[in-house]
């Protein structure tokens, strides 16, 4: 039962949880790998990790801290770009402009935004796994809005 159990939560929040980890900011391709590690220690740890308030937060939270692991180890090596990786061309299971435009947000707002739209956790949830108050996730989170309403209409008003 725990097998089916994982595989039923893995094919159901994998590609959920690869869009939170590209949202928060990670680069398209570390995000896979740091998904994946998580997903990995998920499966090794899931009588625990499947009684968690939310599962998915915790792949997250887990890819997250692999991908720092993995900057700590390589800072030294690699070039930061000032611009994000682009996104991927292949992938229509998400809108681009949204994505590009939530991946420009001030981190603390990046997360808000990651947690709560992309994962579809609650506020309390979310308030929990950043460390901050319930009514922060609310400010934070009309602070980005806003930003992504102005965001969104300048890049159609430049299209048009």
């Amino acid at each position: 039962m725990t097998r089916d159990e994982f595989t039923e939560f893995y094919v159901g929040s994998k590609d959920r949880c690869l869009r939170a980890a590209i949202a928060y900011g990670m680069a398209p391709d570390r995000a896979e790998e740091a998904v994946a590690e998580a997903f990995a220690r998920a499966w090794s740890r899931w009588p625990s990790v499947r009684s968690v308030d939310s599962p998915r937060a915790w792949v997250l939270r887990t890819a997250i801290n692999a991908d720092i692991s993995w900057w700590r180890k390589h800072r030294r090596e690699l070039i930061v770009p000032d611009t994000p990786e682009p996104l991927p061309r292949d992938d229509s299971s998400f809108d681009r402009d949204l994505l590009e435009a939530v991946r420009r947000l001030p981190p603390r707002q990046r997360q808000v935004v990651a947690l709560r739209y992309v994962l579809d956790l609650d506020a309390e949830t979310t308030a929990h796994e950043l460390g901050i108050a319930r009514g922060t996730v609310s400010a934070t989170l009309h602070h980005a809005l806003k930003t992504l309403r102005l965001q969104l209409a300048d890049s159609e008003g430049k299209l048009s």
